[in-house]
């Protein structure tokens, strides 16, 4: 959803910097470990398309910290993957109420030319909050199902890469794995693509990383979902 329906991977990229940075730094001032900014290249290699609470702790182990995994009550202000995972949601929250919520027209054009030419349409998200901003940016009428974070922790589906979520919204649709494509922009989201056995996965570069996606199982690679057209079978 993130990246691809929606401007809102942008506000995600900003909240994780904001708190990974805060973090970092007040954790240098108080260990003498030297500081080192959360970067793009973190973002997409650790975070990007996980449940919360998982790209905070694989961040965070990737910087040789590891902290108690802790409760999804925990204060923003506890040192605990969950608590720096709710610090990251309220900051998110926060961007998101001042700059609010765009879809890509490119792409609702596209999902509205699908849908005419019969095609079923599912939407899944990692975050808690994708139903939120489905209806903030007026898109959730466009698809039949939808599995988000909510969904997931019910359900106990293991979070990207791996397909279960994936696997889940076909399941909902009455679709086979290999009759149905995935459009992802997430490196993890098309390595579950490529995992969970669909017939296409398409990868959606909006931020310099075609050959990561390719190399993580997109069968092509596109900027704008303008490149694609959807032709019944």
């Amino acid at each position: 959803m993130d990246g691809v329906l929606t401007e809102t991977a942008g506000v995600h990229k900003d909240a994780w910097k904001r708190l990974f940075d805060s973090y970092l730094r007040e954790r240098s001032e108080r260990t003498g470990e030297p500081f080192r900014p959360f970067e793009t290249e973190d973002y997409a290699r650790y975070v990007d398309g996980k449940p919360r609470y998982d790209g905070a702790r694989s961040f965070l182990e990737s910087r040789g910290i590891h902290l108690p995994f802790g409760s999804p009550d925990d204060p923003p202000e506890k040192e605990t993957v969950t608590g720096l995972g709710n610090r990251k949601n309220s900051l998110f929250h926060e961007s998101l109420s001042e700059k609010g919520v765009k879809a890509y027209e490119s792409s609702v054009r596209f999902i509205k030319d699908a849908k005419a030419k019969g095609a079923r349409t599912a939407v899944i998200t990692s975050s808690r909050n994708g139903r939120e901003v489905l209806e903030a940016a007026g898109i959730r009428h466009l698809f039949e199902s939808e599995v988000t974070g909510i969904e997931s922790d019910q359900m106990k589906l293991k979070g990207k890469p791996e397909p279960d979520i994936f696997l889940e919204a076909a399941r909902r649709l009455g679709v086979e794995p290999e009759k149905a494509a995935v459009i992802e922009d997430a490196l993890s989201g098309v390595e579950a693509g490529r995992r969970g056995g669909f017939g296409v996965v398409i990868g959606v570069d909006r931020i310099g990383q075609a050959g990561e996606l390719l190399d993580r199982g997109a069968d092509v690679v596109v900027k704008d979902l303008s490149q694609l057209r959807y032709e019944p079978t």
